[in-house]
């Protein structure tokens, strides 16, 4: 069963997705987390259920980050989103520490893949389905330009200064 809510964040009202799990703290595994406007973001399909109890131990994550007192977040993502290439990948962005950033093309050195398989790297980014939780925002070009956030830049650099990166 899918369940959702949304929650208001600085970034705008943010809509969350997820799945019953027994293993996840406060028993939702997240599926997805969109802010308004996104490229590709979730949308509230027919058959899903608001449970706004459901998202308690994620929306107190949530808005701890918001305030900022917490640095990391410890949420259980939902299996079956992506190919394996973009597990991968969000993988690695999970190991992007507060605070930080890193380029693309460090990342994907980081992962050994070839300077061609930057713009893949950079694809799987985008599909992040669970944007602020895991921290595609830390990645920024080689020149350090903020590039490519499905939230829009102007979020992408509000967390970003939320984590003073």
């Amino acid at each position: 069963m899918t369940v959702h809510t949304t929650l208001d964040s600085p970034l705008g009202e943010l809509l969350l997705v997820g799945e019953a799990s027994a293993t996840a703290k406060g028993g939702t595994a997240l599926v997805s987390l969109s802010v308004p406007g996104q490229k590709g973001g979730a949308v509230v399909r027919d058959g899903w259920i608001r449970d706004d109890a459901a998202f308690a131990e994620i929306a107190g994550q949530l808005r701890a980050y918001f305030a900022g007192t917490l640095t990391r977040f410890d949420v259980e993502y939902a299996p079956g989103a992506g190919t394996d290439f973009q597990r991968r990948i969000w993988a690695a962005l999970d190991s992007v520490p507060y605070g930080t950033t890193t380029t693309y093309g460090a990342l994907a050195a980081r992962l050994g893949l070839s300077r061609a398989a930057v713009r893949a790297l950079g694809t799987a980014i985008g599909r992040n389905p669970v944007l602020v939780v895991r921290p595609c925002h830390r990645v920024i070009g080689a020149d350090g330009a903020l590039t490519g956030y499905a939230g829009g830049l102007d979020r992408k650099r509000r967390l970003l200064d939320l984590e003073a990166a």
